[in-house]
């Protein structure tokens, strides 16, 4: 039986005080979120393991995220944050990769104020130094980065890039044919996988099924169930809905797709691209 993998949480502690997006305004995460809060939902839903994604630009929270990791055994990896752009960034790199529950790094590129930083000349030493220890790059983006990714993609061919949220389209409005363009584009690179995460947030309050089923019906036609990693963004999404909602959403778009197709999204993708290639497994997969 294939493990299924919550591919896309996070855990902070504000105290920590790095993370700079995390304001009062955010009231109902504007809090301590650890392994107490996630667990009944992992139970509650039987999912066996998860990816824990950093939440702050500092290699600080990246080793408190992995120290917290090795007490938990619910979280199968970390994708972490480096200064990729940094002159010892190659240095840095190896250094977090030394530990083996790193499987990922990931700028908050949609954070930044220039959209073209990601393909700044600094970068490639560092991307290079990813792709050599097994790493993969998250992007977290908006649908202006996504022509970006693409030259990434393109000057880094050996990295495997994971598009977190489905490059976060306007579900507001009506998604744009740019967002599809591009993602179409980006799935037409083999390294390139995306979430099915982050949708709800996008979206006008009480989204359901229909919102977001013509965006699920495009990733799945453009990527296949062998590189879309189901994800909660948990406790993000609680500024939208709750994990129960989520999960019920998700079910509702998977239930017509073949079992080999419903375990690859749900567990097996996130499997074999953040875990196999830093040599580990999970029991079932």
């Amino acid at each position: 039986m294939t493990a299924r993998i919550d591919a896309h949480q996070h855990y902070w502690r504000t105290a920590r005080g790095d993370y700079g997006w995390l304001s009062p305004a955010l009231a109902p995460i504007h809090r301590d979120f650890g392994p107490a809060d996630l667990q009944p939902l992992l139970l509650r839903h039987r999912i066996d393991a998860t990816i824990l994604v950093q939440a702050a630009p500092t290699v600080a929270e990246t080793r408190f995220l992995l120290d917290l990791a090795a007490a938990t055994p619910s979280v199968a990896g970390v994708v972490g944050w480096a200064p990729l752009a940094a002159p010892d960034a190659v240095a840095q790199v190896a250094a977090l990769a030394a530990d083996p529950l790193l499987v990922g790094l990931r700028p908050m590129l949609h954070d930044l104020d220039d959209p073209d930083w990601v393909l700044g000349d600094a970068l490639p030493p560092a991307l290079q130094a990813m792709a050599r220890h097994g790493l993969v790059f998250d992007a977290l983006v908006r649908p202006q980065h996504l022509s970006r990714i693409l030259v990434l993609a393109d000057r880094c061919p050996e990295l495997r890039i994971v598009i977190d949220h489905a490059g976060k389209p306007d579900l507001r409005a009506a998604w744009n044919e740019r967002w599809a363009a591009d993602m179409a584009a980006l799935a037409a690179r083999p390294l390139v996988c995306c979430k099915l995460s982050g949708l709800l947030t996008e979206a006008a309050p009480g989204a359901d099924v229909a919102v977001v089923a013509p965006v699920f019906t495009q990733l799945l036609r453009i990527f296949g169930a062998e590189r879309l990693l189901w994800g909660s963004d948990w406790p993000v999404l609680n500024l939208a809905a709750d994990y129960d909602r989520w999960v019920a959403v998700t079910e509702t778009l998977l239930q017509p797709l073949r079992a080999a197709e419903r375990k690859a999204i749900l567990g097996g993708a996130a499997a074999r691209i953040y875990l196999e290639r830093r040599g580990r497994r999970l029991a079932g997969c």
